[in-house]
């Protein structure tokens, strides 16, 4: 009750402490991409991560063997605690808000190579994979990112499945549905991968997050 109207900032941008999906899904994660061009930083996109941990269902059962490691820095270097939370079969969402304008066949191609390069490295890069992925890249191809658009990643809680949509101001909503297994679980990675994730601050925010209610959890 009043959660809707709560929100965490991320470059200006307001985050709702909570979304409604299926299940409430608590905002556990913020962070940016953004690169270095001459000194300067500029930043793309603002993310939220959102994932369904009502009564601490997601550390109680899926985590139980990270409590007590309550130290940030060593769930940060632990591969193993960022694939349990990939595979956790917990309903998540990822809302990535633009901050600078980008075309979508940028971002469309950015996410193609980073999550084929992942599937080639884990020898699960087949026909299927790569139709899957030419699908989620022409889903993008033709879109404008001005800034104040929106990308969700939707990841059901029975893992093998995404619906990614995409909002902008003045268009109707786009949605695509992913249903192979291996691509969806390598775009949560894109996203929640640790070392490899593309972007270092929402992983920080995670580790931080999580390192608390690891160490707070009974």
């Amino acid at each position: 009750m009043g959660s809707e109207a709560e929100t965490v900032s991320v470059e200006g941008i307001p985050f709702p402490v909570e979304i409604t999906v299926g299940n409430p899904l608590s905002l556990l994660a913020t962070g940016i991409t953004d690169i270095e061009i001459h000194f300067l930083q500029i930043k793309y996109t603002a993310i939220g991560i959102y994932l369904h941990n009502t009564d601490g269902v997601l550390v109680k059962d899926h985590l139980q063997r990270w409590k007590g490691k309550s130290s940030a820095d060593e769930l940060l270097g632990d591969e193993a605690f960022f694939e349990a939370l990939v595979s956790a079969p917990v309903e998540k969402l990822f809302r990535v808000v633009v901050i600078k304008e980008i075309k979508g066949s940028q971002y469309g191609v950015q996410l193609e190579s980073s999550v084929r390069d992942r599937l080639v490295a884990a020898d699960k890069y087949d026909d299927d994979e790569e139709e899957t992925l030419e699908k989620v890249s022409e889903f993008f191809q033709a879109k404008y990112f001005k800034p104040g658009s929106v990308v969700t990643f939707h990841f059901p809680a029975t893992p093998g499945a995404a619906e990614i949509s995409f909002a902008t101001e003045g268009k109707d909503e786009a949605k695509m549905r992913v249903d192979n297994h291996n691509v969806a679980a390598m775009i949560q990675k894109w996203y929640l991968g640790g070392d490899s994730a593309v972007s270092p601050t929402t992983v920080r925010s995670l580790a931080d997050r999580f390192a608390a209610l690891l160490s707070s959890s009974a």
